[in-house]
């Protein structure tokens, strides 16, 4: 790997080479992990979205939706849906989770042809801000941390379960086709989520945050995880609440077919905590590597443009 130049006061590869961070674990599960998780996907999966869905105007080959459904406790999400404009039906469907910095808009770039493509805002972001959390990323990650019970991240988990049901009341025939992708926030957030969630059936996960708290508390960012180290400076514990929303801990569990995309360099979301998340993978597992996450860098589109046919070829068998 080429050598960055970057002005952190500290390495953003923390050290690591490839083969180490390939040789990285991920945390023992709590022992009643099942019990915690289970009973909340069982409900979110049973839960009717109520959807309201509003035309926009139409997008390059896309026609294009504002959509709104209900979550777990009655929180409303609201995000956008693409659908192919020629009008013929979606093949199959995906659920596009953003990350920290939220969004603006859908993604109208990606190759996934033939498919409606649903991008929800997370509660408490973007255009599902909630009153009293905090939409900075920093605010946003500590919201709820002192209960596991009512960590936010927890409710952004059963938001990405409701999103499923949301294509899934609105293309029935979609069932089996189910894809999810997720970045950043979204990629950790996705990870919680496909450990339960029996209705996806591959998955994209995209520099992916969450991954190996205890490492991750170890290593200093410009992310939402140096909000986390300042809690724990101040005297409080969050593992009794994160040991339960590690994205590395759930990964041991999902086992359908995952494309990682995962930097070597990161300041943001330290790639000890990547790799965790992708080495704990109990499924068929594809790697991409990045030269950096969270930062530029010479040939990023070149290797942008690698990444998206990759993800074609990929998701074809979805």
């Amino acid at each position: 790997m080429a050598v960055i130049q970057h002005p952190f006061p500290f390495d953003p590869t923390y050290g690591m080479g490839r083969n180490e961070l390939l040789g990285i674990g991920s945390p023992e599960p709590p022992a009643d992990e099942a019990a915690f998780w289970g009973p909340r996907f069982a409900a979110a999966a049973a839960l009717d979205p109520a959807i309201e869905i509003n035309e926009d105007a139409p997008t390059g080959s896309w026609r294009r939706f504002r959509v709104s459904f209900h979550s777990v406790g009655g929180v409303r999400i609201r995000g956008w849906l693409l659908v192919p404009r020629d009008g013929l039906p979606p093949e199959r469907g995906f659920v596009i989770a953003h990350g920290y910095g939220g969004r603006t808009g859908p993604d109208t770039h990606l190759p996934l042809g033939r498919a409606a493509l649903l991008f929800p805002c997370l509660r408490g972001l973007s255009l599902s801000r909630l009153p009293g959390v905090p939409t900075d990323p920093c605010g946003h990650v500590l919201h709820g941390i002192e209960r596991r019970e009512t960590y936010i991240h927890g409710g952004c988990v059963e938001d990405v379960w409701c999103s499923v049901t949301v294509l899934l009341q609105l293309y029935p025939g979609l069932a089996g086709r189910i894809g999810f992708m997720g970045i950043s926030f979204g990629g950790g957030i996705g990870a919680m989520a496909l450990a339960w969630e029996n209705r996806v059936a591959r998955a994209h996960l995209n520099v992916p945050s969450f991954g190996n708290h205890p490492v991750r508390l170890g290593c200093p960012t410009v992310g939402s995880g140096e909000a986390v180290r300042a809690y724990v400076a101040r005297g409080l514990d969050p593992m009794p609440t994160l040991a339960y929303h590690d994205a590395a801990t759930a990964a041991r569990r999902i086992r359908i077919p995952v494309h990682c995309a995962l930097a070597e360099f990161d300041p943001a979301v330290a790639p000890p905590g990547q790799f965790s998340i992708f080495n704990a993978l109990s499924g068929p597992r594809e790697l991409f590597l990045l030269q950096a996450g969270h930062y530029p860098y010479a040939g990023a589109v070149e290797e942008e443009q690698r990444l998206m046919g990759e993800l074609e070829r990929f998701f074809e068998k979805l």
